[in-house]
């Protein structure tokens, strides 16, 4: 500011501190120095160097270094305080201080010291270090032993969710008794696959241009290319555009309805865009009936729900639509269904985590349809090419998962009490939630973009924004809550080795209330998976749930170029806990 005549600093030196501020700061005070002088103006910068010659970053060359830059300094703290002042006008003496003889008031022997005192004083130093974590390193180079204690405020130390979170936790146990209702739900839900069907037989709200789409509601305009990609895939695809350009032109006019998949029981990968004439997966939740929906996985390489929409693209969805539905659900109806609890709870002790890695569940499904779809009276070079699709697609029974975790979380939500989270939801822009007491409102935040593995030829400048309903799956305690269960998938996503993943699932079981005894990991000592999601857990601990993913190209065409991780944004459950208070009362 040009009304700012002196400025007082002490430069920090020791371990935990900048490795060279002396050097940090140098180049400002000479170019803030210069600038004034440029300005007519006097502008000078006094400090001090608080450390010894010992210090890693050498005092000497520290002190030199800063004083070369321009600035007056001055070899104690105090002594740069009055310089200061003098350069203000202030002339400031300390007076002397009275000196108080000291007289001995007990003479007796000291006492002897304990032997814990000289266990503590002969032993090397064992200590637990609750500041900056590299003070470990020099203990530890000197023979010491130490911990780090990761103590953090909070809530982050924000006043306003201390304040909500105290007034929560007089609740607790009314909240705790709801949550478990909620929770039960999840944990006693009985999926089935039971059919594949045209989405229009079953979504009445998609009848005609209309088109369901990943998270919560979004116009075309805020759409990214991916989705519009997606989108122009699919007025293809059903016939309502014979180019690119027509479609672009349909959808820019507001021709075409946008419904949110979540909105009507459903469910979509990546852009989740859906359509019609498309075959979606039907999963009944046997505990009361409840029904959910998905679209069929494409396989792997440019496929619509990363927003490639060519020739090859367009034939699949036809394929699709024209065999690979009708087979899968004639196939399916001709039985009691297939029971999804039994068949994800043998797969994950095969080591699935049903986001980023399914081989084990996509065979499993496999060995439940083989036999039915052999028995089929149908064109057996039409049943070769299903049964071969379905041994190609590893990923196949993702879909199958998303479905299943659709159905889990509108069971649960028709108990709408208490803070456990029933969905989480990207669309590109924003990242939804929402809570089982607040029925279908959003809380939603700017989504955060996947870290990750990039495919040869890409780098992260590629990569497009979080997008997807796949996160249904962390919702459930599957994806990357179960990342223990899947160590392999730490590698394929960027996220590290085995110790990661058990980091990552113990990060999720912070957060959530219980576990579920019907999905057990062996590699966790068979603990079930996490479950329940608590918006006041999150909140207090600052972490959020972490989501394994497709990295898509932000430019439509191009498809999935990388895979990786990504995390929910902590304002989402901070908007939630927030709503949620004001329903109870809390201010």
């Amino acid at each position: 500011m040009a009304s700012t005549g002196v400025i007082l600093f002490d430069c920090m030196l020791g371990y935990g501190c900048h490795p060279d501020m002396a050097a940090a700061l140098a180049p400002v005070i000479r170019e803030q120095i210069e600038k004034a002088n440029a300005e007519g103006r006097r502008l000078y910068f006094v400090g001090s160097v608080t450390g010894t010659e010992r210090d890693p970053q050498d005092y000497r060359r520290s002190f030199e270094t800063l004083r070369e830059a321009g600035a007056i300094m001055e070899t104690s703290n105090a002594r740069a305080i009055r310089t200061a002042l003098e350069l203000k006008g202030i002339h400031f003496e300390e007076p002397d201080r009275d000196v108080v003889p000291y007289a001995l008031k007990d003479a007796s022997p000291l006492p002897r010291p304990s032997a814990q005192l000289m266990e503590l004083l002969n032993t090397t130093p064992r200590v637990i270090n609750v500041g900056v974590e590299s003070f470990n390193d020099s203990l530890r180079d000197y023979g010491a032993k130490s911990v780090q204690y990761a103590w953090k405020p909070m809530a982050g130390g924000n006043k306003r969710m201390i304040h909500l979170l105290n007034e929560l936790d007089k609740r607790s146990a009314e909240i705790d008794e709801k949550n478990a209702r909620v929770v039960a739900r999840l944990r006693d839900s009985q999926p089935f696959l039971v059919d594949v069907v045209p989405a229009k037989t079953v979504i009445p709200e998609i009848s005609g241009k209309v088109l369901l789409h990943a998270g919560p509601p979004i116009t075309w305009e805020d759409m990214t290319s991916p989705m519009q990609g997606s989108c122009i895939g699919a007025a293809l695809f059903e016939g309502w555009a014979q180019t690119e350009e027509e479609a672009l032109r349909m959808l820019g006019a507001g021709e075409v309805t946008f419904v949110p998949c979540h909105h009507v029981h459903a469910v979509g990968p990546m852009g989740g865009i859906t359509s019609e004439s498309m075959p979606v997966l039907v999963v009944e939740n046997r505990a009361d009936g409840t029904v959910a929906y998905c679209t069929l996985n494409e396989g792997i390489g440019k496929v619509l729900r990363f927003g490639a929409y060519n020739e090859e693209v367009v034939n699949r969805l036809h394929w699709m639509a024209d065999v690979l539905g009708p087979v899968l659900g004639a196939a399916l109806r001709g039985s009691d269904g297939v029971n999804l609890s039994v068949l994800i709870a043998k797969a994950i002790t095969m080591g699935d985590e049903f986001h980023q890695r399914n081989i084990a569940a996509s065979l499993n499904l496999l060995k439940e349809l083989v036999p039915r779809i052999v028995a089929l009276d149908w064109d057996d070079g039409e049943k070769r090419d299903v049964i071969n699709f379905l041994a190609a697609t590893d990923q196949f029974f993702l879909n199958v998962m998303m479905a299943t975790g659709k159905a889990m979380v509108d069971y649960a939500r028709k108990v709408q009490e208490g803070c456990v989270v029933t969905t989480m939801t990207r669309n590109g822009k924003d990242f939804g939630i929402r809570i089982a007491e607040m029925g279908d409102e959003w809380f939603c935040a700017p989504v955060n973009t996947p870290k990750g593995l990039y495919f040869t030829g890409f780098t992260a400048e590629d990569g497009n924004p979080d997008i997807g309903d796949s996160a249904i799956t962390e919702t459930v305690g599957v994806g990357a809550m179960a990342m223990v269960a899947a160590p392999a998938v730490t590698r394929f996503v960027g996220a590290g080795g085995f110790e990661d993943a058990v980091r990552v699932s113990e990060d999720g079981e912070r957060i959530c209330v219980t576990h579920n005894p019907n999905w057990t990991i062996p590699t966790w000592d068979f603990k079930g998976t996490n479950l329940g999601i608590d918006i006041r857990k999150v909140v207090a601990t600052g972490i959020t749930p972490t989501i394994n993913t497709g990295i898509a190209h932000k430019k439509a065409g191009i498809g999935q170029v990388g895979a990786g991780t990504v995390q929910a944004p902590l304002a989402c459950f901070e908007k939630a806990l927030e709503a949620y208070c004001a329903k109870l009362g809390i201010e």
